[in-house]
Protein backbone atom coordinates (compact mmCIF):
# COMPACT_ATOMS: atom_id res chain seq x y z
CA UNK A 1 0.00 0.00 0.00
CA UNK A 2 1.58 3.04 -1.16
CA UNK A 3 0.50 5.15 2.08
CA UNK A 4 2.95 6.21 4.61
CA UNK A 5 2.05 4.44 8.15
CA UNK A 6 2.95 4.85 11.92
CA UNK A 7 1.86 2.56 15.33
CA UNK A 8 -1.43 4.45 16.10
CA UNK A 9 -0.16 4.66 20.27
CA UNK A 10 2.56 6.81 18.63
CA UNK A 11 0.31 8.99 16.52
CA UNK A 12 -2.86 9.04 18.98
CA UNK A 13 -0.18 10.76 22.12
CA UNK A 14 0.07 13.96 19.68
CA UNK A 15 -3.25 14.26 18.46
CA UNK A 16 -6.16 16.75 19.77
CA UNK A 17 -7.59 15.22 22.68
CA UNK A 18 -11.23 17.01 22.19
CA UNK A 19 -12.08 19.96 19.81
CA UNK A 20 -12.68 20.22 16.44
CA UNK A 21 -10.01 18.56 14.66
CA UNK A 22 -9.72 17.78 10.84
CA UNK A 23 -6.80 14.62 11.27
CA UNK A 24 -5.57 13.94 7.61
CA UNK A 25 -3.23 12.36 5.95
CA UNK A 26 -1.58 15.13 3.37
CA UNK A 27 1.37 16.96 1.75
CA UNK A 28 2.11 20.43 -0.31
CA UNK A 29 -0.11 19.25 -3.11
CA UNK A 30 -2.59 16.59 -1.94
CA UNK A 31 -4.84 15.37 0.53
CA UNK A 32 -6.62 11.79 1.29
CA UNK A 33 -9.96 11.13 2.08
CA UNK A 34 -11.43 7.34 2.60
CA UNK A 35 -14.47 5.70 1.23
CA UNK A 36 -15.67 2.28 1.71
CA UNK A 37 -17.69 0.24 -1.15
CA UNK A 38 -19.14 -2.60 -2.35
CA UNK A 39 -16.51 -4.57 -4.82
CA UNK A 40 -17.74 -3.45 -8.21
CA UNK A 41 -17.51 -0.21 -7.45
CA UNK A 42 -14.62 -0.04 -5.44
CA UNK A 43 -12.56 -2.42 -7.68
CA UNK A 44 -13.50 -0.15 -11.16
CA UNK A 45 -12.01 2.58 -8.94
CA UNK A 46 -8.61 1.05 -8.27
CA UNK A 47 -8.99 -0.59 -12.25
CA UNK A 48 -9.73 3.02 -13.78
CA UNK A 49 -7.94 5.44 -10.91
CA UNK A 50 -11.49 7.23 -10.91
CA UNK A 51 -15.36 6.47 -10.25
CA UNK A 52 -17.76 4.88 -12.65
CA UNK A 53 -19.23 2.24 -14.16
CA UNK A 54 -22.71 0.43 -14.11
CA UNK A 55 -23.35 0.38 -10.12
CA UNK A 56 -21.49 4.04 -9.22
CA UNK A 57 -24.10 6.98 -9.29
CA UNK A 58 -22.96 10.78 -9.59
CA UNK A 59 -26.72 11.56 -8.72
CA UNK A 60 -26.20 11.12 -5.34
CA UNK A 61 -24.33 12.57 -2.44
CA UNK A 62 -21.06 10.76 -1.49
CA UNK A 63 -19.54 11.33 2.11
CA UNK A 64 -15.72 11.58 1.87
CA UNK A 65 -13.40 11.11 5.58
CA UNK A 66 -9.85 12.24 5.65
CA UNK A 67 -9.94 10.78 8.99
CA UNK A 68 -8.61 6.95 8.49
CA UNK A 69 -10.20 5.98 11.94
CA UNK A 70 -13.86 7.43 11.71
CA UNK A 71 -13.78 5.54 8.38
CA UNK A 72 -13.14 2.12 10.23
CA UNK A 73 -15.39 2.68 12.72
CA UNK A 74 -18.14 3.33 9.73
CA UNK A 75 -17.27 0.47 7.68
CA UNK A 76 -16.34 -2.09 10.60
CA UNK A 77 -12.99 -2.19 9.83
CA UNK A 78 -14.43 -3.97 6.12
CA UNK A 79 -16.33 -5.88 7.55
CA UNK A 80 -20.10 -4.96 6.66
CA UNK A 81 -22.03 -5.36 3.50
CA UNK A 82 -21.77 -2.99 0.92
CA UNK A 83 -18.35 -1.64 2.55
CA UNK A 84 -15.91 -4.20 1.83
CA UNK A 85 -13.27 -2.73 -0.50
CA UNK A 86 -11.94 0.63 1.25
CA UNK A 87 -9.95 3.14 -0.72
CA UNK A 88 -7.73 5.64 0.45
CA UNK A 89 -8.41 8.79 -2.30
CA UNK A 90 -5.56 10.99 -3.06
CA UNK A 91 -7.05 14.92 -4.06
CA UNK A 92 -5.09 17.86 -4.92
CA UNK A 93 -4.97 20.11 -1.55
CA UNK A 94 -6.29 23.44 -3.24
CA UNK A 95 -9.37 21.29 -4.48
CA UNK A 96 -9.91 19.83 -0.74
CA UNK A 97 -9.75 23.93 0.46
CA UNK A 98 -12.26 24.41 -2.10
CA UNK A 99 -14.66 21.76 -0.21
CA UNK A 100 -14.21 23.21 2.83
CA UNK A 101 -15.14 26.76 1.58
CA UNK A 102 -18.64 25.28 -0.39
CA UNK A 103 -19.36 23.03 2.91
CA UNK A 104 -22.64 24.51 4.47
CA UNK A 105 -23.24 22.90 8.24
CA UNK A 106 -25.72 19.83 8.15
CA UNK A 107 -27.36 21.36 11.02
CA UNK A 108 -28.25 24.81 11.82
CA UNK A 109 -25.57 27.31 13.29
CA UNK A 110 -26.88 30.71 14.51
CA UNK A 111 -23.01 31.70 14.29
CA UNK A 112 -23.04 31.22 10.44
CA UNK A 113 -26.37 31.76 9.17
CA UNK A 114 -28.70 34.43 10.52
CA UNK A 115 -32.37 32.37 10.22
CA UNK A 116 -33.23 28.50 9.68
CA UNK A 117 -34.54 29.87 6.54
CA UNK A 118 -31.10 31.04 5.17
CA UNK A 119 -29.13 28.01 6.55
CA UNK A 120 -31.93 25.67 5.09
CA UNK A 121 -31.38 28.01 1.44
CA UNK A 122 -27.74 27.49 2.07
CA UNK A 123 -27.78 23.58 1.90
CA UNK A 124 -30.71 23.42 -0.51
CA UNK A 125 -28.01 25.26 -3.02
CA UNK A 126 -24.68 24.08 -1.72
CA UNK A 127 -22.90 21.09 -3.10
CA UNK A 128 -20.80 19.99 0.40
CA UNK A 129 -22.38 19.25 3.17
CA UNK A 130 -20.33 19.41 6.44
CA UNK A 131 -20.62 17.48 9.23
CA UNK A 132 -19.11 17.23 12.90
CA UNK A 133 -19.10 13.59 14.52
CA UNK A 134 -17.71 11.94 17.64
CA UNK A 135 -14.34 10.52 16.57
CA UNK A 136 -13.46 7.28 17.64
CA UNK A 137 -10.54 4.96 18.84
CA UNK A 138 -9.91 1.83 16.92
CA UNK A 139 -12.29 -0.35 19.13
CA UNK A 140 -15.02 2.24 17.99
CA UNK A 141 -15.22 3.47 20.97
CA UNK A 142 -16.67 7.55 21.32
CA UNK A 143 -13.82 10.30 21.66
CA UNK A 144 -14.59 13.74 23.16
CA UNK A 145 -12.49 14.95 19.83
CA UNK A 146 -14.53 14.95 16.56
CA UNK A 147 -13.88 14.67 13.17
CA UNK A 148 -15.55 15.93 10.38
CA UNK A 149 -17.01 14.34 6.92
CA UNK A 150 -17.95 16.34 3.92
CA UNK A 151 -21.20 14.78 1.64
CA UNK A 152 -20.28 16.01 -2.13
CA UNK A 153 -22.84 16.14 -4.74
CA UNK A 154 -23.64 17.47 -8.04
CA UNK A 155 -20.45 18.92 -10.00
CA UNK A 156 -18.17 19.05 -7.29
CA UNK A 157 -18.99 15.16 -6.74
CA UNK A 158 -18.05 14.62 -10.71
CA UNK A 159 -14.92 16.47 -10.05
CA UNK A 160 -13.84 14.51 -7.24
CA UNK A 161 -14.58 11.12 -8.79
CA UNK A 162 -12.47 11.93 -12.11
CA UNK A 163 -10.45 15.03 -12.79
CA UNK A 164 -9.48 15.92 -9.57
CA UNK A 165 -8.51 12.25 -8.20
CA UNK A 166 -4.66 12.21 -8.29
CA UNK A 167 -4.43 8.42 -6.93
CA UNK A 168 -6.86 5.26 -5.93
CA UNK A 169 -4.89 3.51 -3.17
CA UNK A 170 -6.76 -0.04 -2.20
CA UNK A 171 -6.67 -0.44 1.53
CA UNK A 172 -8.64 -3.43 1.67
CA UNK A 173 -5.84 -5.57 2.58
CA UNK A 174 -3.91 -3.35 4.94
CA UNK A 175 -7.23 -2.92 6.63
CA UNK A 176 -7.48 -7.03 7.04
CA UNK A 177 -4.41 -7.12 8.27
CA UNK A 178 -4.55 -4.47 10.65
CA UNK A 179 -8.18 -5.72 12.09
CA UNK A 180 -6.50 -7.81 14.55
CA UNK A 181 -4.70 -5.64 16.10
CA UNK A 182 -7.92 -2.85 16.40
CA UNK A 183 -8.09 -2.60 19.98
CA UNK A 184 -7.25 0.69 21.58
CA UNK A 185 -4.20 0.33 23.35
CA UNK A 186 -2.70 -2.15 21.09
CA UNK A 187 0.77 -1.15 20.15
CA UNK A 188 1.01 -3.35 16.62
CA UNK A 189 -1.61 -1.07 15.24
CA UNK A 190 -0.17 0.23 12.91
CA UNK A 191 -2.72 3.18 10.93
CA UNK A 192 -1.82 5.80 8.36
CA UNK A 193 0.24 8.93 9.26
CA UNK A 194 -2.01 11.68 10.01
CA UNK A 195 -1.92 14.93 11.55
CA UNK A 196 -4.14 18.07 11.84
CA UNK A 197 -4.86 19.54 8.83
CA UNK A 198 -4.66 23.58 8.38
CA UNK A 199 -7.13 24.80 5.38
CA UNK A 200 -5.39 27.58 3.10
CA UNK A 201 -8.15 28.92 1.62
CA UNK A 202 -6.24 31.12 -0.82
CA UNK A 203 -4.08 28.06 -2.66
Amino acid sequence: MKLATAPYLQQAAEWPEQGEHMLAHHDDTSVVVYQAYRPSIGRYAIEHGHFGGPDYSFNRMSWVKPNFLWMMYRCGWGMKEGQEVILGLRIRRAFFNTLLDAAVSSSFDATRHATQQEWQDAVASSEVRRQWDPDHAPSGAKLPRRAIQLGLRGSLLRAFATTELMEVIDMTDFVAEQRQYAQDDNPQLMTPLEHVYQPQHHD
